[in-house]
């Protein structure tokens, strides 16, 4: 009887400990969202603020855009053809790989291809914006900027939004026109679709609808990923170490959030805009 005693209260221990822990991470990750709700606010605020750094916007585009255009144009490439490869051959089976462009166009435009580079952007850049202005806290870099007079919001992180709020769409269109030439080349060669048809089918599903949800998911993109780079940059702690955490935590929250967002915005938008479609 003693041992079944001590068995039971070492499981009620374990379980304990396991609510506690539950209890503990919940607590952390509510304060976690609430501090990047506020520092979220922070930065819109400081963008309809005064002293516009035209300087460091015009930079993080060129670091952002063109940085990341040759990431975004090899993913889109591969998963356009893809794509192409797997709704050929689906299509084909009930004669319908004529209708190979009109899917191309929808499952691109509408999905991969705002999805797909808002995912390579928060890998590649989020990271970067992360780890930069960590070590700057790291240095007490930031601390300087605030003994001048300058806040760093204001000029760390509003060029930072600008421009992926600027370079994400237009990425993203990038990325749809190299994979629908993907899906272009399996569906001449692999699948010995006429040229003309292809284009014609692609042409006929690049109506508005699918275009205005393909321009709005990687702009919603982008304000997610500019908030949680620079709110994990801003309140990283622990020196080197806690950077390295921070970026790792960055990439991470933005791809998740980017997943979410893309469930809802779609649900949401193809509700209000089925009709154009």
């Amino acid at each position: 009887m003693p041992v079944v005693g001590g068995y039971h209260c070492q499981k009620t221990e374990r379980t304990t400990a396991i609510l506690s822990a539950l209890n503990n991470w919940l607590k952390h990750m509510a304060r976690e969202y609430q501090a990047l709700f506020f520092f979220s606010l922070r930065m819109l605020r400081a963008v309809f603020s005064r002293t516009f750094y035209v300087t460091e916007t015009m930079e993080q585009m060129y670091l952002i855009g063109v940085g990341s255009l040759y990431l975004v144009l090899l993913a889109g490439a591969f998963a356009g053809q893809g794509f192409a490869i797997a709704f050929a051959n689906e299509l084909a089976d009930f004669g319908a790989k004529n209708y190979l462009g009109r899917i191309m166009s929808i499952a691109i435009v509408r999905e991969l291809g705002p999805t797909l580079t808002g995912l390579m952007v928060a890998a590649r850049v989020s990271a970067g914006i992360t780890a930069e202005i960590g070590a700057m806290k790291s240095s007490n870099q930031l601390d300087a900027m605030l003994a001048f007079g300058i806040d760093p919001v204001r000029k760390l992180a509003v060029p930072r939004l600008l421009a992926l709020v600027l370079m994400v769409p237009a990425l993203t269109i990038a990325c749809d026109a190299i994979a629908i030439i993907g899906g272009w080349l399996i569906a001449a060669v692999v699948a010995k679709m006429s040229v003309t048809i292809y284009w014609a089918s692609v042409k006929e599903r690049l109506v508005f609808g699918n275009i205005f949800m393909g321009l709005l998911k990687p702009f919603i993109f982008s304000f997610f990923i500019a908030f949680i780079a620079c709110y994990k940059g801003f309140s990283a702690e622990g020196g080197t170490k806690g950077v390295g955490r921070a970026t790792t935590e960055s990439v991470v929250m933005s791809s998740i959030m980017i997943l979410i967002v893309n469930f809802f915005l779609t649900k949401l938008v193809h509700g209000a805009i089925k009709g154009y479609l």
